[in-house]
């Protein structure tokens, strides 16, 4: 297992892993296996399990040290035992992804794998009027997967319930590159607020990040 991709400045610090171990091979690199092998136990679907624990040991990477990782009602997860750190995580096709903020700031972060049926889903989440998938290397599937993982994104950041992907998330035009800045809003609360969402585009997959300070 190996950090792909990794990144940290002021506010936030965040982690790629690609997965490539089994599960037996992910649990010998986690100092509190027997306490999480109970937790597992929750999990019938075996590729859960495997989220699951590549999630534990990227944070034990990130951290260097023991942490409580838990998950609130309405999804979001936490580290207990940090509770002055924000925190975000996504999974994707063998790849997991990790974002956490320092005291202060709140974080989001997706990933999502190029796959083609998001051409089936686009009416799902874009705008008809507002949002124009522009083709990347001739392939519109990376353009509208940035669109997804960025209101992915938005939507963790917000902590809010009915949030509607096209009344309420919202992307402005932008060129598609490599990687760059995508600038959105959402409408969903009263303070509307705007994100400057950081994007890259791999060989197999989307990621889109944010950080902001979570008093302005």
């Amino acid at each position: 297992m190996a950090v792909c991709l990794q990144h940290e400045d002021a506010g936030c610090r965040w982690a790629v892993w690609q997965v490539d171990e089994t599960l037996e091979e992910l649990l010998a690199l986690l100092p509190e296996r027997l306490w999480f092998e109970q937790e597992l136990a929750n999990y019938s679907s075996a590729s859960r399990k495997l989220e699951r624990t590549a999630v534990r040991v990227l944070l034990h990477e990130m951290l260097s040290e023991d942490f409580m990782l838990a998950y609130c009602p309405d999804g979001k997860p936490t580290l207990a035992s940090h509770s002055d750190m924000d925190i975000s995580i996504s999974h994707t096709g063998g790849y997991v992804a990790v974002s956490l903020g320092k005291k202060g700031m709140a974080v989001g972060i997706d990933i999502e794998q190029y796959h083609p049926r998001i051409l089936r889903l686009q009416s799902r989440f874009m705008h008809p009027e507002q949002e124009k998938p522009e083709a990347y290397k001739g392939d519109i599937v990376w353009s509208l997967l940035l669109h997804w993982s960025a209101k992915e994104t938005m939507f963790k950041c917000m902590r809010r319930s009915e949030v509607d992907f096209i009344r309420h998330l919202h992307i402005r035009p932008f060129h598609t590159q490599e990687c760059g800045v995508m600038q959105a809003y959402e409408s969903r609360t009263d303070l509307g607020r705007s994100f400057d969402i950081r994007y890259r585009i791999q060989e197999k997959y989307v990621l889109t990040f944010t950080s902001f300070q979570q008093n302005r």
